[in-house]
């Protein structure tokens, strides 16, 4: 199914350029509301949607837009304003909402800005929806008369909710006193929740990343710019250190020593602490871009492994596909179904702690079975069509040259980004230096071919 607008991750782009408008966001809001008004719902009453956003200061003109499309197509709006990603998904369904939309570009710099949709079940929007969506966009925008207008409301109290939600997902019989945390928000849509859920929790918290305004979000803080954090939990002594990314569905965390530890890493600890407890359900979902080494890891554990589609979505499919629970990137999208309905940078962080102090050990402890094999990841900034890229010869070539060089004993992988002009060079093996030398010669070709 061809898409116009949707990417792996709803709509996304450059504020201020084409589809990230208000006109057009506007007109999203009512072909979405349209579609949501084609379903059945209760009691005759107009079908309801949470609007959730991060930091950004565009967000507030993009929920205005939102706000008046879906209205004018008569649906009832609530405003949770600056709410994590994941907290959008769990009000949705706490609230028996049709839907909940999120303004966010997640780890993207601020002035980029996206939509993307849940549906009532806190899950990413079908595809077949996203269709009936992009379809609807091609009509014209017809207001609803008056008395069948929509309204709006805003919600108070999401964010202590969600709080909630998340302590709900931790031990009741256990808790954090005696744990220093530092935890790095990324000037983003966590800054006021995710501190709270682990200090409540009864952990030490050193806040860092949590003063946005509107205009630093991802600057320099979070999962994808970790070094602060790393700093900071060497300088506080703290225990562990856990970075979110702009919309809290990402989580990278840090040890004692200031080491890094990716999804891969912290999701086969969460593995290990299930399997413990006799808790492990099936099996686990990486991506293309999981490492081998986990993958063998899983092997040595007994518990199956299946590899999807880059994309926290394409887990989650595999996941309802296989009725597995556990999932996720080492990007830092970790997927605990038992605890909620999608990827949740908090949720995920607790799962972590809980393995912790269950087994009374400490991040590195828990994480020494798992030797990361070496891994290059080159982005190469493209114009036009990445996947074309993957045709030429040159970029062929060296593909072709780097796997009969690594004889079995790595992976290459080539794959377009689905939110950014970026074609993804990938290459990790047991070899650290010639996995580098690969990896760079085939990004080579590729800005070649590119050129």
């Amino acid at each position: 199914m061809s898409r116009k607008y949707f990417g792996t991750d709803g709509v996304r782009g450059k504020v201020g350029e084409y589809p990230i408008t208000p006109q057009f966001v506007m007109q999203l809001g009512y072909a979405a509301g349209k579609v949501l008004a084609s379903a059945e719902h209760t009691r005759g009453e107009n079908p309801a949607v949470l609007i959730g956003k991060d930091t950004r200061i565009s967000g507030y003109m993009l929920e205005s837009a939102l706000e008046a499309g879906l209205i004018a197509a008569g649906i009832d709006v609530y405003l949770g304003g600056p709410i994590p990603t994941p907290a959008v998904a769990y009000l949705t369904r706490a609230l028996r909402l049709q839907a909940g939309v999120v303004i966010s570009a997640s780890h993207n710099p601020y002035d980029d800005n996206g939509i993307k949709f849940f549906s009532g079940a806190g899950m990413k929007l079908p595809d077949e929806v996203e269709h009936a969506i992009e379809t609807e966009l091609d009509n014209e925008m017809h207001t609803n008369a008056s008395d069948r207008l929509g309204k709006a409301r805003r919600l108070d109290d999401a964010a202590g909710r969600y709080i909630e939600f998340c302590k709900s997902t931790f031990p009741a019989d256990m808790n954090l006193r005696g744990m220093k945390i530092v935890v790095d928000c990324a000037h983003g849509a966590t800054y006021h929740i995710a501190g709270s859920v682990f200090h409540e929790l009864g952990a030490d918290v050193v806040a860092i990343g949590a003063q946005p305004d509107g205009r630093n979000i991802n600057d320099g803080y979070g999962a994808t710019k970790p070094a602060n954090l790393q700093k900071a939990v060497v300088e506080h002594k703290a225990d562990v250190g856990v970075a979110l990314d702009g919309d809290g569905d990402r989580l990278v965390m840090v040890d004692a020593e200031g080491r890094l530890y990716d999804g891969d890493q912290l999701l086969y600890v969460i593995v290990c602490h299930r399997q413990a407890q006799g808790a492990m359900k099936g099996g686990v979902v990486g991506t293309l871009m999981t490492n081998l080494a986990f993958e063998h890891a899983m092997g040595k554990l007994g518990v199956p492994f299946a590899r999807a589609k880059v994309g926290d979505r394409y887990v989650m499919e595999m996941l309802q596909e296989k009725n597995w629970m556990l999932g996720g990137e080492n990007s830092g999208h970790i997927i605990c179904l038992d605890k909620h309905s999608t990827g949740d940078g908090i949720v995920s962080a607790l799962q972590v702690l809980q393995a912790l102090r269950a087994s009374k050990q400490t991040l590195a402890q828990a994480a020494q079975g798992l030797v990361m094999y070496p891994q290059v990841l080159i982005n190469v900034r493209v114009s036009g069509k990445a996947a074309a890229l993957l045709e030429q010869a040159e970029v062929r070539n060296a593909v072709a040259a780097a796997e009969q060089a690594l004889d079995g004993k790595g992976r290459v992988l080539l794959r377009p980004s689905g939110t950014e002009p970026l074609l993804r060079v990938m290459v990790e093996g047991e070899d650290a230096v010639a996995v580098k030398h690969w990896a760079e010669q085939i990004a080579a070709a590729v800005r070649a071919a590119a050129a």
